[in-house]
């Protein structure tokens, strides 16, 4: 089978998107889950794409693109239960996404939604996850010296900063009392500001919930650090230590209640690594 067939026949088995937007956009698939289809458009959802740069720039238009979150329906579900739980759940992450906005939390800047269809159009982050982002310093810094005392020192100027500000991003959002549900470091977007540096952005808020109760930031935590154990085996521990001196620093960023949260959390989270280190043993 040539690669052009085959491309046709997985085009075809895809869920089919509303016509009013596949016969409108150009969208290019870029991903696909179990809950949802991913799209890239470089089209805004309604804005007319004939604007000045005035007024592009004082307005929710991306010059990056958009994002395209397309949740399908489910055939084995019925009908009636199906369109209540997409409307349900993209609502929910609507939610999560729009007050993660408002508190300063650096997210996909929300655009419009279909709650009925299960779409939600966001803000494109041009710019590398944090996975792939290390994996290039890492490959950069072996390239230029050979002793691991000089690749260390490289790594604590290069990639330190941007986890501790990583552990800051993050720590933002579990003070507001929002659990990520899959934090790892493909959801994790690094976008370049203005002055160079590298600005931390959450993506994927589709397992995200409110709740107060340590344990579960503390499981947010471990599975991002059982992501840089599985990604980044060689450099996980000095990794993790400098996420969460971030997160420590910027928890609750003074407030009273702040220290004694953040303790609360640190201790869930040992507790959350022993028994993820029984299982292991346990198999």
């Amino acid at each position: 089978m040539n690669d052009d067939r085959k491309k046709a026949e997985d085009s075809e088995a895809l869920p089919a998107l509303p016509k009013y937007l596949s016969e409108a956009l150009d969208l290019k698939l870029i991903s696909q889950g179990a809950e949802a289809l991913v799209y890239f458009s470089k089209a805004h959802p309604y804005l007319p794409a004939t604007l000045s740069s005035d007024v592009i720039h004082n307005s929710p238009i991306s010059p990056a693109g958009y994002i395209l979150k397309f949740r399908p329906p489910k055939p084995y579900r019925h009908a009636l239960l199906d369109a209540q739980l997409t409307k349900h759940r993209t609502l929910s992450e609507v939610r999560s996404l729009y007050k993660m906005m408002l508190a300063g939390v650096h997210v996909p800047m929300f655009v419009a939604v279909d709650p009925r269809q299960g779409l939600i159009w966001m803000e494109n982050i041009d710019g590398p996850s944090l996975k792939k982002w290390i994996w290039g310093q890492e490959e950069e810094i072996e390239k230029k010296v050979s002793d691991e005392d000089s690749r260390l020192t490289m790594r604590e100027q290069t990639v330190k900063p941007t986890l501790v500000a990583v552990g800051h991003e993050i720590s933002k959002l579990h003070f507001m009392d929002m659990v990520h549900g899959d934090l790892t470091t493909s959801n994790l977007v690094l976008r370049r500001k203005d002055d160079g540096s590298l600005e931390p952005v959450i993506i994927d808020f589709g397992l995200s919930q409110q709740s107060t109760l340590p344990e579960d930031k503390a499981v947010d935590l471990y599975v991002l650090e059982r992501a840089f154990i599985s990604t980044h085996p060689m450099h996980a521990e000095e990794y993790i230590t400098w996420l969460l001196e971030g997160y420590l620093a910027g928890f609750g960023q003074g407030k009273k209640t702040a220290k004694f949260k953040a303790r609360e959390i640190m201790k869930k989270l040992e507790a959350v690594r022993l028994r993820g280190r029984k299982r292991s043993m346990v198999g």
